[in-house]
């Protein structure tokens, strides 16, 4: 198996005694990008993160990283990527600078590199502070800055802004933007939805233990197509809410659902030619009393719930 991606994987199968946790999982990431792994609850997403960094070695099939294979040449590969995984791995009773210094020294790297990366992650200010008294987002730059001291080639990160708030998880963000733009290849698994769709090059959702979809956010948005929703006059009886979910059948072939307390009717629209111009005429020549209506890209949180749905 030969490779010009910095992770390849063919076949990757792994049991956990009667559970299935892997089942022939194929991935191809090229150098340079972010790839997000999606996947519901027991999808074999953080299992694939274990197998693709040594830490433990597949039932079945292979995988390269950065061209060097997860199980013949584990010391080699280990030396040149970078992991964060969900829960920071730094020691609360050391200060930051001192955790870098740690790393530093286990991993071979010149010590001066941990007071770059306390510069470079905004930490420098609190360098000399027990890491204990770092808030949550302090503590996972911190932990992304040990993952990086080795400058890897390949950057895996497990769920990295599990539990932090909004600006913490910005912060982590902008680090993973210009990681990617410096040319290290990401591979990121969230359960945050959003966090894919603003850092990822591609998708690759997980399901059952295999890629069960892949594509970039806007062709996997594509898929599902969009979704209409037209809002109906308060003052209007039932009939007129029926007569929208009739038009909208009519436009979309799908079924509206229709919520009775906020008077709105809204369908997946798989036609990619439909307007919204087109949908307001429609309903107008149906004498449809509408308020309001909107014509949309769904969120990948809906991409998501659509397709698992549709593969299970």
């Amino acid at each position: 198996m030969t490779s010009t991606y910095a992770v390849l994987s063919e076949g990757l199968e792994k049991r956990f005694g009667d559970v299935h946790a892997l089942r022939g999982l194929d991935l191809a990431v090229p150098e340079g990008t972010v790839c997000g792994l999606l996947g519901p609850n027991g999808a074999g997403k953080t299992t694939a993160v274990r197998l693709l960094t040594t830490l433990q070695t597949p039932d079945a099939g292979r995988a390269l990283v950065a061209g060097h294979d997860v199980v013949r040449e584990a010391a080699a590969l280990r030396r040149i990527i970078g992991v964060t995984g969900q829960y920071a791995s730094v020691d609360g009773d050391l200060t930051g600078r001192e955790n870098l210094r740690l790393f530093a020294r286990l991993l071979r790297v010149p010590r001066a590199r941990g007071d770059e990366f306390l510069e470079r992650f905004d930490l420098a200010e609190a360098a000399d502070r027990p890491a204990r008294t770092y808030s949550g987002g302090m503590r996972r730059r911190l932990d992304l800055a040990a993952s990086l001291l080795v400058r890897p080639r390949v950057l895996f990160l497990d769920e990295p802004t599990t539990g932090l708030d909004p600006h913490s998880r910005g912060e982590i963000w902008d680090a993973v933007r210009e990681l990617a733009a410096a040319g290290t290849t990401v591979l990121l698994t969230t359960q945050y939805l959003e966090e894919a769709d603003q850092l990822a090059d591609e998708i690759v959702l997980i399901d059952g233990g295999r890629a069960a979809h892949r594509g970039t956010p806007v062709a996997l948005k594509a898929q599902i197509g969009s979704y209409v929703e037209v809002v109906v006059a308060r003052d209007a009886g039932a009939q007129a809410l029926h007569g929208a979910a009739v038009v909208l059948d009519q436009l979309t072939g799908g079924e509206p659902v229709l919520d009775a307390e906020r008077r709105t009717a809204g369908v997946v629209a798989l036609d990619a030619g439909l307007t919204l111009p087109r949908v307001v005429r429609e309903l107008d020549a149906a004498g449809v009393p509408v308020v309001d209506a909107t014509l949309r890209a769904p969120t990948l949180d809906e991409v998501f719930l659509r397709l698992v749905a549709r593969a299970s």
